[in-house]
């Protein structure tokens, strides 16, 4: 399976911009830029898209995970908090912060934890990430 998305960018780091466009139509040139990746101007920004990435990724891992052990999640809740940080004259993602609220009718705390616990380490978006991956998980 191979997902594809494409970028056109114009102009230098600062003043221009750019537009994102993803294969299932979900993006369509949206627009992204300077000031929607390190200011609060409305857009999107690549490190927006790896959090949703993170997110649905590790809560469907979750998901499979539970149905295989014969658990059905009533609602999984996944936030991903991902990091921009400076590195020499660039930056880097250095964490997805994952945290997680959930549902799940009969099952026990430990057990809930190590299926949340081996979703973290297993969907394909936290394999990889080249990022600190903390998990914050808590059964309601």
């Amino acid at each position: 399976m191979i997902r594809k998305a494409n970028v056109v960018w114009k102009g230098d780091g600062r003043t221009g911009a750019g537009t994102m466009t993803t294969q299932s139509g979900v993006l369509s040139n949206s627009p992204y830029g300077f000031k929607t990746r390190f200011e609060s101007e409305p857009g999107t920004n690549p490190e927006e898209l790896i959090a949703a990435a993170h997110a649905g990724c590790f809560s469907m891992a979750l998901a499979f995970g539970l149905q295989a052990a014969g658990f059905t999640a009533e609602e999984i809740r996944t936030e991903a908090a991902v990091t921009l940080e400076p590195e020499g004259e660039g930056f880097k993602i250095s964490r997805s912060a994952l945290t997680l609220r959930a549902r799940i009718p009969a099952i026990d705390e430990a057990k809930f934890l190590e299926f949340a616990r081996g979703a973290e380490k297993n969907c394909p978006v936290s394999k990889v990430l080249n990022a600190e991956i903390t998990l914050d998980a808590k059964l309601e």
